[in-house]
């Protein structure tokens, strides 16, 4: 690999999880954390993300312990123009649940805790069509610095509708069908690798289920393959309501392909929560860079062939200032 593409893969990289644009050259994941980000993952990318979890909950008041076992799986595709991305998410899980208070006694059950289809559409990105602001490959300091614009979000709008089965042990009782869901994502991408996304969500509106939750995501990308977060995710309904903490990390495999953990737990005892996630995220990407010209190259092979000439033009410029130094002489 030439040294100018590892300098483009490692600067991608420092903005994979959510870049300038919507397509990136490393794949962006909203694993491990459960909040979107704002921005799609690029026209005709299709990419799956999810993973195993294993899930205690323990009701002091009611003297009872779930142990649950389930999967998260995700699917999204860009459609049509980048800022649009549909997607499906589901959530199947699988409950052993245990009383103690009185005569012991287990029950079992599983189902669908969450099915949705969506579209979230991008509709303000402060950093488009901004040519100040566009990554230097040659300034760490110039990608690094504090830009006063970087307080702006980008922000996404997300449609979506669940389907909920009858009698379904993890949604509230007469809560089944169709119902629909929106949401907000708001987006900041700092210098240094800095990405703070924000989530307000409304589901399952008009049923006994209807809750409104807001999650906080902080993401640090550490090393060209290493990256952190930390998230708060408020949940607020008459059926269930809770503050979730959840922090972990993802390592990238191959552009395509990144692998990850996270922990989750609450501060309360009605009930506790803690669980542990792994996951990875693939995408088949089949993107077709805008910016090519008529003779089929790629901006990318446009982008080397601009670093070559100018370190060209560097080397010429360095053998005419040893040709006047000699007339000099």
């Amino acid at each position: 690999m030439k040294p100018l593409k590892i300098h483009v893969f490692l600067f991608a990289f420092a903005f994979s999880l959510h870049g300038y644009s919507q397509y990136t050259e490393v794949i962006n994941s909203n694993r491990p954390g459960v909040s979107q980000s704002a921005f799609s993952v690029g026209t005709n990318v299709i990419q799956v993300e999810g993973g195993p979890y294993m899930l205690n909950e323990n009701h002091a008041l009611l003297d009872r312990e779930d142990k649950s076992y389930g999967i998260d799986f995700t699917a999204r595709y860009g459609l049509l123009w980048p800022q649009l991305e549909l997607n499906l998410q589901t959530t199947f899980q699988s409950t052993n649940r245990t009383y103690t208070n009185t005569v012991p006694n287990e029950d079992s059950f599983s189902n669908f805790k969450t099915l949705t289809f969506g579209a979230k559409y991008l509709v303000y990105d402060p950093f488009k069509n901004d040519e100040e602001d566009k990554p230097n490959l040659y300034s760490w300091k110039a990608n690094h610095s504090f830009k006063w614009k970087y307080l702006i979000p980008a922000v996404a709008v997300y449609v979506g509708g669940n389907y909920d089965t009858s009698d379904n042990p993890y949604t509230a009782v007469g809560v089944e069908g169709f119902s629909p869901k929106v949401a907000i994502a708001t987006q900041n991408n700092f210098s240094g690798g800095w990405v703070f996304v924000m989530n307000f969500i409304k589901d399952r509106i008009g049923t006994d289920q209807s809750d409104f939750s807001f999650i906080l995501t902080l993401t640090k990308s550490i090393t060209d393959q290493w990256a952190i977060f930390a998230e708060s995710q408020n949940i607020s309904s008459d059926f269930y309501a809770d503050n979730l903490i959840r922090f972990g990390g993802a390592y990238l495999w191959s552009k395509n392909l990144q692998l990850d953990t996270a922990f989750t737990f609450n501060t309360k005892d009605t009930p506790s929560v803690f669980a542990v996630t792994l996951g990875a995220s693939y995408r088949l990407d089949f993107h077709k860079d805008k910016e090519q010209k008529d003779d089929g190259t790629s901006a990318e092979d446009e982008l080397e062939r601009q670093e070559n000439k100018a370190r060209g033009e560097k080397k010429n410029k360095r053998k005419k200032e040893d040709v006047d130094f000699d007339s000099e002489n």
